[in-house]
């Protein structure tokens, strides 16, 4: 399979890159510095080029976003225009999201709008949800969220995860198992225009 990955050298876009490469895909590693990951095609590119995105989309089976909502005193609204005018471009390829764990439910409520919910995260978490919502809102178009648990972090690779769709299914999961579970979604769709989540 050909898979281009957006965020390659972040912490969660590298290890999917990764495990992309031992599952022996061809990756192509995008950022905007255009640096290399592992063995992957190091190749630099902005969310924000739709133009560069629908090219890529056009060469590649399925395409992974790994990319922040948006950094210290930046706006979000570049990157959920990016996101707006992906969906409009209506690739073929299959676009695949790295999600939020902000919007899942807890007895109907989002874990964001809930008193303990972290509030230096609630900002990025609203901005994930808005973009989850242009997803689901969307027509013709092959595209995956998954949602991690509400904690994501370094860990090991054990191969297992829960699985669930709008609610947490556990507190935790490890950035590789994270990352296997892109692949395996990837490589065995069970989730095409849905979002869901994982958990160890």
């Amino acid at each position: 399979m050909k898979i281009a990955v957006y965020g390659a050298t972040g912490n969660i876009g590298s290890v999917i890159t990764a495990e992309a490469l031992s599952r022996g895909h061809q990756v192509t590693a995008l950022s905007r510095s255009g640096a290399s990951v592992g063995g992957a095609f190091g190749a630099q590119a902005a969310l924000d080029d739709t133009a560069t995105f629908a090219q890529i989309a056009s060469k590649h089976d399925a395409v992974v976003i790994s990319v922040k909502p948006a950094g210290p005193g930046e706006s979000p609204e570049p990157v959920i225009q990016a996101h707006r005018d992906l969906i409009a471009a209506a690739p073929s390829a299959r676009i695949f999201v790295v999600g939020g764990a902000g919007s899942l439910l807890v007895d109907g409520v989002q874990l964001q709008e809930l008193p303990d919910f972290p509030a230096a995260y609630k900002a990025g978490a609203q901005v994930m949800t808005t973009i989850l919502d242009l997803y689901r809102n969307s027509t013709g178009l092959n595209w995956t969220v998954l949602s991690p648990a509400p904690e994501i972090g370094p860990g090991e690779r054990t191969g297992a995860y829960n699985v669930g769709l709008d609610s947490p299914v556990g507190s935790r999961i490890s950035r590789d198992d994270y990352a296997v579970a892109v692949l395996d979604e990837l490589e065995s769709p069970k989730h095409v225009g849905q979002r869901f989540t994982v958990a160890n």
